[in-house]
């Protein structure tokens, strides 16, 4: 069965979240996340065109670390639906 993927609109959804945080009150000890990148997607580096779904988000703590989070596609981990 053919399922449609929203990776876009789950990394927009993470995106708003981590700058309503970022932007909010600084609170004790609990605003570790201090900048987020562009929601990035899976292109081919030479060609630019769309490899999969897959978009990823840079964010950096406090001390300057950097991660990465990523939605992709887990269809092995699909649930059914009736």
């Amino acid at each position: 069965m053919f399922r449609l993927a929203y990776c876009d609109k789950i990394a927009d959804t993470i995106k708003k979240a981590l700058v309503r945080e970022i932007d909010a009150p600084a609170r004790v000890n609990d605003n570790i996340i201090k900048e987020s990148g562009p929601i990035k997607s899976d292109l081919d580096p030479e060609g630019g065109w769309f490899v999969s779904p897959k978009k990823m988000i840079t964010v950096w703590d406090k001390g300057g670390k950097a991660y990465v989070i990523t939605v992709e596609e887990a269809p092995m981990l699909d649930k059914e639906t009736f």
